[in-house]
């Protein structure tokens, strides 16, 4: 047995082993991957398992979540901080080895994976922040950016269709350190691929404009030469077809569907470990072994050259050095507090009466001279969303043209919500960039489990909605969010905002900007909001998510709240109540929520009972806040087509029918 099939086989044997423990999980794929992860590993990866964070270290995604077995075995092979006891713990609770990879739990694992085709989306995202901030930085003779990424991805991933956004978008893009090793095995859980996926992949990837090459994926010398074909194609990203066996060396399992997800049993343990000749008991690895697999000698020199490089970068261009450090440190600029403040300070001054989607053009346009990391885009509605500031450059332009700027720092992503936002994802967990992306509220249901990935993985995407509601207008229901506020508002770790001017909407984009442990949704209007005059104390405590924006004299009567445009409505009927209304403007619950009780108190008194909320969308999030005496004024259908003021006054968005609540309740 040649030693590149030991060191494959030390794969095999951790995965078998570590999967029997908690008799779950999927030994097939990295089974019949090990010898791609071999070749690559050992012969191409650029990384150091004693520094999992270093800048410029090659970038590696298991798309095909569900083998991560292979991610955790090449970990622990390699170096990295993931013991045989942590292998031990496959899939049991607080382990660093879940049974797909979760970012931040185990050293080098760079993105949550599982939901198949976010993966390789993800890898879109690393390779395009890679271009880009290539672009950014590097300077001639200075090349202090230059790292590939790679995939590993199955068929799951390939039928998902997230893939296919994503994939033609990285070939529009030509992302060229891009490479993908597709595990061409015919299976899936219910059986042979052939009944339900006869796609021609490696045609659907050439119209793509990618690099693509078919091997056999389990023999190393074809792995190698079609990886460095990949490298050296540099103008476009590759895919790899890699003709495997699923389950590769279980000599009564491999080739079959159950090996896909199924632990293999003692007795085919016992066959294989006879058939790969792999005379070691459960989870031991011979010393010779370990020393073929070791990287950290390798990855310490590689990234002391990488050091050496950036010292003479930072000696020829020391703001720019100061400036990646920084970016990549997630840092926000000296000086950022103050100049936040001025902004929105001068907003307030300006008091514009307009849409929110027109006011977060304008927080933009405030804010961005100060953070050349942000990395704009919008899924075809650009015009509409108002996401292109002053400062933005596109890195693909609208004119014909194929020609990229990847020094720019706008994407026109086409009519790829979901590709989108699982790129975003992507490029925040690169480093160095932080994205928006937008589209209209509705569609964020195309995106919904992208949303909910980077929430799962506390990162700093930033996703902006506008065309909030039934405001929407004439386009009818199938385009005004109803039900999307609040579900939304459902998703743990999601900083949701609804804003109802000018201010609150720049208040908005400063948490977004600020918040790097979580996603933010930023959530705007199509039609024109007035300006809401506030104290300076009162701006300050938009940043809690509730506040008391008109209030009377001692203990009100009735207090309502609402959100976005119907903050106006509210105020426009506390003043036409007989009785004392506080209005409570409540942009964002979670923030609200994370208030201590002194200052919830303060807003909501415990005393006053007689609670109103008012929101166009679905009403029953609301509750906990009016209780079993208030009333919410919301949504219970879908909307309707017609002009947004007859919209409002046919759903009972009046002054008159908020008064009217007013009075029920007080």
């Amino acid at each position: 047995m040649s030693n590149r099939a030991t060191l494959a086989n030390a794969i095999r044997a951790l995965t078998m082993d570590a999967i029997q423990i908690p008799n779950s999980g999927h030994p097939g794929a990295p089974m019949g991957m090990a010898d791609i992860a071999e070749v690559l590993y050992n012969d191409f990866m650029k990384h150091n398992p004693t520094n999992p964070n270093w800048a410029d270290r090659d970038r590696f995604i298991m798309s095909n979540g569900h083998g991560s077995m292979l991610p955790y075995s090449v970990l622990h092979l390699t170096g990295y901080d993931l013991s045989i006891d942590d292998l031990k713990s496959f899939r049991k609770l607080h382990s660093k080895t879940p049974g797909h990879p979760e970012y931040g739990y185990a050293p080098g694992i760079e993105t949550t994976t599982g939901p198949l085709g976010q993966g390789i989306t993800n890898a879109v995202g690393f390779a395009l922040a890679e271009k880009v901030m290539a672009a950014q930085f590097n300077k001639d003779g200075h090349e202090i950016v230059d790292h590939n990424t790679y995939v590993f991805l199955g068929d799951g991933c390939l039928m998902e269709g997230i893939s296919h956004e994503a994939c033609s978008l990285a070939g529009s893009f030509g992302l060229g350190k891009m490479i993908c090793f597709y595990d061409d095995n015919d299976i899936s859980i219910d059986g042979n691929v052939d009944g339900w996926f006869i796609d021609d992949t490696p045609k659907r990837f050439e119209a793509y404009g990618w690099h693509v090459q078919s091997i056999d994926g389990h023999d190393p010398e074809a792995i190698k030469a079609a990886t460095q074909a990949a490298i050296d194609a540099s103008d476009r990203p590759s895919l790899i077809c890699c003709k495997t066996i699923i389950g590769k060396g279980a000599p009564n399992k491999e080739g079959g569907h159950h090996v896909h997800g199924e632990a293999l049993g003692a007795e085919e343990i016992a066959a294989t470990r006879k058939n790969l000749g792999w005379d070691y008991p459960p989870f031991e690895i011979p010393a010779e072994v370990y020393a073929g697999w070791d990287a950290k000698e390798a990855g310490t020199v590689a990234e002391n050259e990488w050091n050496a490089k950036f010292a003479a970068y930072s000696e020829a261009y020391p703001e720019e050095a100061s400036e990646f450090e920084r970016r990549m440190a997630g840092e926000l600029p000296i000086g950022w507090d103050e100049f936040a403040a001025k902004a929105i300070a001068d907003i307030n001054e300006a008091a514009p009466t307009q849409a929110t989607r027109i006011s977060s053009k304008m927080s933009l346009n405030a804010f961005s001279p100060m953070l050349p990391e942000l990395l704009g885009g919008s899924a075809d509605l650009t015009p509409s969303n108002n996401t292109f500031s002053e400062t933005s450059v596109k890195i693909n332009d609208n004119n014909g043209s194929k020609e990229m700027n990847f020094a720019g720092n706008y994407i026109s992503y086409g009519v790829r919500e979901f590709g989108m936002s699982a790129i975003m994802n992507g490029v925040t967990l690169h480093g160095g960039l932080v994205p928006y992306g937008a589209t209209f509220l509705m569609f964020s249901e195309y995106a919904r489990n992208a949303l909910r990935m980077a929430a799962l993985m506390k990162i700093q995407s930033i996703f902006v909605y506008t065309h909030d509601s039934i405001g929407l207008g004439e386009d009818g229901p199938t385009h005004q969010a109803v039900e999307q506020i609040p579900t939304l508002r459902m998703i743990p770790n999601m900083s949701v905002w609804r804003t109802c001017d000018a201010v609150e909407t720049a208040v908005s984009w400063k948490h977004a900007i600020e918040r790097n442990n979580g996603p933010t949704t930023l959530i705007y209007s199509r039609q024109n909001l007035a300006h809401q005059p506030r104290s300076a104390e009162q701006i300050a405590n938009i940043e809690k998510g509730g506040y008391i924006l008109v209030d009377t004299d001692g203990t009100p009567d009735a207090i309502v709240i609402a959100t976005g445009s119907e903050v106006d409505l509210a105020v426009k009927a506390a003043e036409a109540s007989d009785k004392k209304v506080r209005v409570v403007s409540m942009p964002s619950v979670d923030m609200y929520e994370a208030q201590d009780d002194a200052y919830k108190e303060s807003v909501l008194p415990a005393a006053v009972t007689a609670r109103v909320a008012v929101e166009a969308a679905i009403m029953d999030g609301w509750w906990k806040y009016v209780g079993t005496n208030g009333k919410v004024i919301g949504m219970t259908t879908f909307g309707e087509s017609a002009p947004a003021p007859d919209l409002f006054e046919y759903f009972g968005f009046t002054v008159d029918n908020v008064v009217n609540a007013i009075n029920e309740v007080a």
